[in-house]
């Protein structure tokens, strides 16, 4: 399901987040952007496959990880290997018909 999420996403300069179930998206022309959606969906597959909190703890930690060996934020976001496999991904979008399990491991 996608959500629009204005305010809060903006402010945070993110035109759109994961949340297991839903996709949440800044701006409501997003619902037509299926590169877009399709990123985010990865990040449904990949919360699925961790059973969702098990995501969130190694996507925060790979993000520290980076962040204090590259010091520098954005690059750090760029490092995480579930954000390399949606980036990757994100323009084949038949990439989650034939997507084998835990395939973020090869980004890692």
């Amino acid at each position: 399901m996608i959500i629009v999420c204005q305010k809060p996403l903006k402010r945070l300069k993110i035109n759109g987040i994961a949340l297991f179930p839903f996709i949440l998206i800044s701006n409501p022309e997003d619902k037509k952007n299926k590169i877009l959606i399709n990123h985010e969906k990865i990040h449904l597959r990949q919360q699925l496959e961790m059973f969702v909190l098990f995501f969130y703890i190694v996507y925060v930690a790979e993000y520290y990880y980076w962040l204090v060996k590259l010091k520098d934020s954005n690059r750090a976001y760029q490092r995480i290997s579930f954000e390399r496999e949606a980036y990757a991904n994100e323009h084949n979008l038949k990439y989650l018909e034939k997507r084998k399990l835990w395939s973020f491991r090869k980004y890692l």
